[in-house]
């Protein structure tokens, strides 16, 4: 029989509770004195109410570079780690679990795009895709690239390595490599990007050695993997990582220590193949970030250009239930490690079809934005999230706004919600 979503779930020694988790998300911490304070802010509620596993959105192994946007955290000494040890603790106290998503953007940084950062340089695999390059002769984008030797690829793998036994040092139970997304590490393992000579043309290879760096510095710590599979983008795009391509990746890391797997459906670019739904048009219009999206944009005519090319981008990828549920599929007929499956779900009855067939645990992300202390209802009632799919509260963060929803119909149920005391435990 398949399991229930509030059955329990071990992953290499680590007991969950139950198979609801909370996806990693952006949560705009950022890494002065407070930062732990603000994450605990964002992700306690989560687990007061339940969830089995909380992953901390991505946290960046370098001191310098690589956040995908403003406001990100970074994990890279023993200051930024101590910062970051309250975290774990008020999870522990609240009875929940929590993994760190260990991170480097590459050409997704915001060095790249946003205008209060240009001139830095970037990490790239080799030579930027001509696209990119036309993007930036054009002035929309600010490449600088820096093609990593054979031997700085080693050390970004090491710096993983540290950051993971910084991580289990200070209390979290978990870690994940952000493996997807269009950041660095998909980079390597796309063909879109990849057009190295060394060793690292095979971009499983360099997973494969932060797996063993992690191993090395932090011991058996249980490790989770994002694998992607490129199978939204764009029709110009004709080299990209196929499902099939996805599945191999997911039996090597599998087969070099990985304890458990998140395949997603993605882009060669950061697009909405990433937050499918509607476009988000109450945010481009919102008062309050019109300056920060020109200053992110370098104008308010580029600002119109990006808002444009959002409304394409959305109408080629409508929401879609359970989007990476064939994909987790395939790689669970392939491996014997858990699968987890995020992306598009939003029903218990919908779970409940997913868990024991495409995956082992299931993951949500923006509804939390909506609903901060959405398992409690979900675990023990049931139903639909109050999430829209609008995505109006993933535009704002290009200005450094936190992640929140903004939406006055979810906000309105979350209320009714609220009054009805449907978040208690």
């Amino acid at each position: 029989m398949a399991p229930s979503l509030t059955a329990p779930l071990a992953v290499d020694g680590l007991e969950l509770r139950n198979r609801l988790y909370r996806a990693p998300l952006l949560e705009c911490a950022g890494n002065g004195p407070d930062a732990g304070g603000a994450m605990i802010e964002e992700l306690a509620p989560a687990a007061d109410a339940g969830a089995g596993l909380i992953f901390q959105g991505a946290t960046v192994v370098r001191p310098a570079g690589g956040c995908v946007a403003p406001n990100m955290t970074r994990l890279h000494d023993r200051e930024s780690a101590e910062r970051l040890r309250p975290v774990p603790e008020a999870i522990h106290k609240r009875g929940g679990r929590i993994a760190v998503q260990l991170d480097h953007g590459g050409l997704r940084s915001r060095e790249v795009w946003h205008r209060g950062y240009s001139g830095a340089e970037q990490l790239a695999v080799s030579r930027p895709p001509g696209a990119l390059r036309a993007l930036d002769a054009a002035g929309l984008l600010s490449l600088n690239p820096r093609v990593l030797s054979t031997g700085e690829v080693r050390d970004l793998a090491a710096d993983f390595g540290r950051a993971a036994a910084l991580a289990a040092d200070v209390g979290y139970d978990a870690v994940h490599l952000a493996g997807a997304n269009m950041g660095l590490l998909q980079q390597f393992l796309s063909p879109y990007y990849n057009r190295r000579d060394d060793e690292f043309a095979d971009g499983a290879r360099l997973l494969e050695l932060i797996v063993a760096e992690i191993r090395e510095r932090a011991g058996d710590v249980p490790l989770f993997a994002k694998v992607p599979a490129e199978t939204r983008r764009p029709p110009f795009v004709r080299r990209g990582i196929s499902l099939a391509d996805g599945v191999r990746v997911a039996e090597r890391l599998a087969a070099a220590g990985v304890d458990a797997l998140v395949p997603v459906e993605t882009s060669t670019f950061w697009d909405a193949s990433l937050i499918r739904g509607a476009f988000p048009a109450r945010a481009w219009r919102d008062d309050r970030f019109r300056e920060g999206y020109a200053a992110a944009f370098g104008g308010r005519l580029r600002a119109r250009l990006v808002e444009l090319a959002s409304r394409i981008d959305a109408a080629r990828n409508d929401f879609e239930p359970a989007w990476n549920a064939e994909f987790c599929r395939r790689v669970r007929q392939r491996v014997d490690v858990p699968v987890l499956c995020e992306g598009g779900i939003r029903e218990r009855d919908q779970i409940e079809a997913l868990l024991g067939d495409a995956c082992d645990a299931v993951g949500m992300a923006r509804p939390f934005y909506a609903e901060p202390r959405l398992p409690a209802r979900l675990l023990e009632r049931g139903g639909a999230v109050a999430c829209e799919n609008c995505n109006n509260c993933v535009v704002p963060q290009v200005t450094g706004a936190p992640g929140v929803c903004r939406t006055p119909e979810a906000l309105r149920e979350r209320g009714r919600r609220e009054r009805a005391d449907e978040y208690d435990r």
